[in-house]
């Protein structure tokens, strides 16, 4: 695990990627799909009960572009429980994936996506509220 926080019953596959284990805490029963790709500059928050599936790509790093010498920058994901990210999706930098979220394949998230929400496109918008 080279550091990283799992909680209990998570599932991944072997290709699945992470750069930083040290920087991921997943929660219970939370599942990776194949070729999920966490570079995990910043620190990675996984809820509980949550599904990224396959080749999802969870960013946590960018550079201050406003800055001439385009510092790193090292900043957080969140994806609360029970949210599940689409194959193919995007989660940016510095993003929270609000509690039962679903982000739509090929989705490409670079602000906050509401809980009880369903978001798509580049860049993702609410396409509607997710009923219970």
């Amino acid at each position: 695990m080279f550091g990283a926080e799992l909680g209990r019953g998570v599932r991944t596959y072997p290709s699945t990627f992470v750069y930083f284990p040290w920087n991921l805490k997943v929660g219970d029963y939370s599942s990776f799909g194949e070729w999920v790709l966490v570079y995990n500059l910043g620190r990675v928050t996984i809820g509980n009960r949550v599904t990224i599936s396959q080749r999802a790509h969870l960013c946590a790093g960018t550079h201050d572009y406003r800055v001439p010498t385009m510092p790193l920058l090292k900043l957080p994901i969140e994806i609360e429980d029970d949210a599940w990210i689409c194959a193919d999706a995007f989660i940016g930098p510095n993003v929270r994936v609000g509690a039962r979220a679903i982000v739509a394949a090929r989705g490409v998230v670079v602000k906050d996506a509401p809980a009880d929400t369903i978001v798509g496109g580049n860049p993702a918008r609410k396409i509607k509220a997710r009923e219970a």
